[in-house]
């Protein structure tokens, strides 16, 4: 078996003697304290947060809604602390997801601000290892800048890599992140330095990623079918010889069967990416891409969905499939009709109320989805709810009758215990006790009302 030292793929490792050609150790380069600024978080005096700042920093979306829907100033949003930060960067650092979901609709946020050390919001999350945040970052924060270099060089990507935020790195390079690029202190790419800080699995990841670049199972081009399973079936069924025959049967008998990594295009393969696409009926009751004709790849731009709103228009949106490359518009859902047009096909009653759901499917879908993507059934159904009229029945509901259960002879019955059968008897004695006294209660009364 080969050990990491031999493995030629994975190098040399760690370098003692590297040095540093611009003075500073490379031992502080690996620390959290070089990638992430000193930070102390503020704290609270009881009272309710009044700037936006305060707010990020307690992490209160409840008072942050309140900031916003009072309205903010250009110098109120850009509040900033002794490193440097703004309150989305803070949030961005503590993980404070629905603090980073309010200030999506703020004004004046600058995504692309830098600190004291060069760090941007999307650093911060992407070393912090809070893949939600970078994933609403990504896809909601328009003219985020991937490629932004602090002080010494780093960008998101490698700064996520020499950490070992695995699932970081993949949004990071599925969004458009360039994996060649190098810092200017040291040049060095994400690859080497998860290799020189020892993420191994980060850059098996990155191998991977780079030997299937694009996610096809997430296009409508993709067909469930594994390709070589009609040749593994023929395989398997052809008659084999006696040569065959006993060789296989020493392998099973004398074969020592390790745990190993899944094949590359084999069964579980497949079967993971059949179950994780578009055509899965898992994925598609619950959501649809909005790009369906452009899935995710390897150095791939991806725009955010304000910046798609921008580019085409809603009725392009609502009715079509965006492409994130070109912008160019493929109709392969002809069918689709605007929210409007169904909601008035619906029902000629305009005063019926409409049900929750269905109200905000056509608010969502008037913005930037397509109808087909919005949930509907036969309990929530789109556009009105259903008038239901109920009505007695003039006849009554007829009873079922119970069948008497018949005591065939030759069939074993099961054994009556003495305790049961003896609290039985006392049931029966107590029983005709209880009719005794009733009967001699009625002859009393009978005998008093004949002598009166």
């Amino acid at each position: 078996m080969a050990t990491a030292a031999e493995d030629p793929h994975l190098g040399a490792g760690p370098d003692e003697d590297d040095g540093s050609p611009s003075g500073w150790d490379s031992d502080s380069i690996l620390s959290d304290d070089s990638v992430l600024p000193d930070y102390t978080p503020e704290t609270s005096d009881g009272r309710t947060a009044s700037t936006l700042y305060q707010a990020c920093a307690r992490n209160d979306p409840a008072a942050l809604r309140r900031v916003l829907e009072r309205g903010v100033t250009r110098e109120e949003v850009m509040d900033l602390d002794i490193n440097n930060w703004n309150g989305l960067m803070v949030a961005c650092c503590k993980g404070f997801i629905d603090i980073a979901y309010s200030l999506n609709t703020c004004p004046y946020i600058d995504i692309n601000h830098q600190d004291n050390e060069g760090n941007t919001a999307l650093m911060i999350a992407s070393q912090a290892g809070h893949v939600s945040t970078v994933m609403y970052l990504l896809n909601y924060y328009p003219g985020i800048d991937t490629e932004i270099k602090d002080c010494r060089g780093f960008t998101a990507l490698i700064k996520a890599a020499m950490t070992g935020r695995d699932d970081v790195v993949a949004a990071l390079v599925m969004a458009g992140a360039d994996i060649h690029v190098t810092d200017t202190t040291k040049g060095k790419c994400a690859q080497d330095w998860a290799l020189k800080t020892g993420r191994y699995e980060t850059l098996f990841r990155l191998r991977r990623l780079k030997m299937r670049p694009k996610a096809e199972q997430f296009c409508e081009s993709y067909i469930q079918e594994w390709p070589e399973l009609k040749e593994r079936v023929a395989k398997a069924v052809a008659e084999k010889s006696t040569r065959e025959k006993i060789t296989h049967h020493i392998k099973s008998t004398f074969g020592f069967r390790f745990p190993r990594d899944p094949e590359d295009n084999g069964v579980l393969d497949h079967m993971v990416r059949m179950t994780t696409s578009v055509h899965s009926p898992l994925i598609s009751t619950g959501c649809r891409p909005l790009c369906p004709t452009s899935p995710p790849e390897v150095g791939k731009r991806r725009l955010a969905v304000p910046e798609l709103m921008k580019k085409h228009s809603e009725k392009e949106l609502e009715e079509s499939s965006v492409c994130h490359s070109n912008g160019s518009v493929s109709h392969i859902l002809p069918s689709i009709h605007s929210a409007d047009s169904i909601a008035t096909t619906c029902c000629a009653d305009t005063e019926r109320r409409g049900s929750i759901l269905s109200l905000a499917s056509t608010k969502v879908a008037s913005k930037f989805i397509p109808r087909s993507m919005a949930r509907r059934n036969s309990v929530f159904p789109s556009g009105c709810i259903p008038q239901i009229n109920i009505n007695r029945p003039t006849e009554p509901t007829p009873k079922k009758e119970k069948k008497k259960k018949k005591l065939e002879k030759g069939y074993l019955e099961p054994p009556k215990w003495k305790y049961k059968a003896i609290k039985d008897e006392k049931k029966k004695e107590k029983r005709e006790k209880e009719k005794t006294e009733k009967k001699e209660k009625k002859r009393e009364r009978d005998s008093a009302k004949t002598k009166k």
